[in-house]
């Protein structure tokens, strides 16, 4: 009988599937994971029944164990605990800063040592500061592959097609690994960002081929700019993207598609793994309607000017919570870690919702998910969704408007003119000698600035940062004078771009004050 008004409670038509969903959760974690990723089929099919209060419920419990079998085998866990739980009952956050820098890299390791074999060591790109190195056991890479494998499988079906991994190659986790992890669905070629090759494969191989080019977003724009400027005939190709390391546009995202059959995204951090989550067609369709519909990003993402990056993941891999600040709580909850991450904050903004919640939100607002375009309603899965809005410190403020690298995305790819000549770009705050400040703007550019080139950006960029970003819009009414951003072009390795040359990510903050640059 409690089984029968549990079924009706939940909605579930019949009891032996109940009875195989409490099977599966008193499964062992990892001997659980196995089954269900034991094939793409398995993959799929599993996330076609199971419903999403299961899902949830399965994702707490598998983390919860991931934190006890922290506390009793990992040396460093356990003394962070000091006794335990916080005072909300839950085991406390951790991040780079009280954890992974307060305890060396064996005690963080289970059993407080570093095996001798089986390991490999990437290292974080140190975007934000000094790179890291982690370390990862050859079965904890095997199954992140595997992720990524299904996600591009899912997105990207099975036709034969050859993928060029422009990633950038060495220590670095996400080059490496996706090469690997694409093998299983292809032929593989790790060129590296280097456009030569990449052309180059392009002409060899010919356009019989379809082609997957998985890359950080700008460089696939880099590469579509410049195969035009050498009247290279991507047109002939059957190109689509994979891109990583950083959030897109949906503006970008138009700009590729003119030469990119599809293009998705993936979220991971060198901190965690990579692929964590990854854009699937619904989750696209969704961003692209709060794109065009404001009361549909407010509703879904909260009162922010930003529209985040959505992505879908799998909840039985990685448990994710939202703290008070709005920033993403990450459990990876696989017993194969060496050095496992317990409600571990990278300090990404965003939010999380099950499947039926944001289906339920989307039909409050007349929107059927199933109707969306862009994707067929009969393979969608009941993976929850996961937004990311992108690091808290990566923002200027001027009279209490908030300003984001998102933003600036956003005003360029608005403009063709100035998303072609745009190469990087990057924000800071602009102090005069008598202590007023504002906005400061500063654009890499692919051809020599001019005059012209230089007041196209001036009058364009406000006017779309306007139109754009609503905390702008505000403050412009009122402080228009101050708001007025000083906007700087530099050729290419000019200036503050010097610096990225070398680098494998852009960087998008510019700490010293801007009066300084010359």
């Amino acid at each position: 009988m409690k089984t029968n008004r549990m079924t009706k409670q939940i909605g579930i038509a019949s009891p032996g599937i109940l009875d195989f969903l409490h099977m599966l959760l008193l499964i062992p974690g990892n001997l659980m994971l196995r089954v269900v990723c034991s094939s793409f089929e398995t993959f799929y099919w599993t996330f076609k029944i199971l419903p999403p209060w299961y899902l949830e419920l399965t994702s707490r419990v598998r983390a919860r164990a991931a934190a006890l079998h922290a506390v009793k085998d990992v040396p460093a866990y356990a003394h962070y605990l000091q006794g335990g739980k916080d005072a909300g009952g839950q085991f406390p956050e951790t991040d780079k800063d009280n954890y992974i820098k307060a305890f060396s890299t064996e005690d963080r390791c289970l059993h407080g040592e570093l095996p001798a074999t089986n390991i490999m060591i990437d290292e974080s790109s140190g975007s934000t500061g000094t790179p890291y190195n982690w370390i990862r056991t050859q079965n904890e890479r095997r199954e992140s592959q595997q992720a990524v494998s299904y996600f591009a499988t899912y997105c990207f079906g099975r036709e034969r097609w050859i993928t060029i991994n422009a990633f950038s190659m060495g220590a670095w986790a996400t080059g490496y690994n996706m090469g690997v992890a694409l093998q299983k669905n292809s032929i593989v070629k790790n060129t590296g960002p280097d456009i030569e090759k990449i052309l180059h494969t392009l002409s060899f191989f010919g356009p019989q081929y379809p082609y997957l080019i998985a890359g950080y977003p700008p460089f696939l724009k880099h590469l579509l700019d410049e195969a035009r400027n050498r009247n290279f005939p991507l047109g002939k190709y059957r190109l689509s993207g994979l891109v990583g390391g950083e959030g897109m546009s949906e503006g970008l995202r138009d700009y590729l598609q003119q030469c990119f059959a599809k293009v998705y995204s993936g979220y991971g951090a060198t901190d965690l793994e990579i692929g964590i989550a990854g854009e699937t067609p619904v989750a696209v369709a969704v961003r692209r309607l709060a794109w065009q519909r404001p009361d549909i990003r407010t509703a879904l993402f909260g009162d922010d000017s930003r529209l985040p990056m959505l992505f879908q993941y799998n909840p039985l891999m990685h448990h994710i919570e939202v703290n008070e600040n709005r920033e993403l709580l990450f459990t990876i909850t696989r017993r194969t870690l060496l050095s496992p991450r317990i409600r571990y904050n990278v300090h990404d903004q965003g939010g999380i919702m099950r499947f039926d919640t944001l289906k339920k939100n989307l039909l409050s607002l007349g929107v059927d998910i199933s109707s969306l375009p862009g994707f067929d309603s009969s393979t969608l899965l009941n993976l929850p969704f996961v937004w990311v809005f992108g690091r808290r410190d990566y923002t200027i403020s001027v009279m209490g408007a908030n300003i984001y690298p998102e933003d600036l995305e956003q005003c360029l790819y608005a403009e063709p003119e100035l998303a072609r000549a745009t190469h990087s770009f990057c924000m800071s705050v602009s102090e005069s000698r008598q202590g007023d400040v504002r906005p400061c703007f500063l654009f890499e550019v692919n051809t020599a600035p001019d005059e012209a080139m230089s007041e196209k950006f001036k009058r364009t960029i406000p006017e779309q940062l306007r139109k754009f970003n609503s905390d702008f819009r505000e403050a412009w009414k009122e402080y228009p004078e101050t708001l007025v951003p000083e906007i700087k072009l530099y050729g290419m390795g000019q200036g503050p771009f010097a610096k990225d040359k070398n680098k494998i990510k852009q960087s998008r903050l510019l700490v010293a004050p801007s009066s300084t640059i010359r």
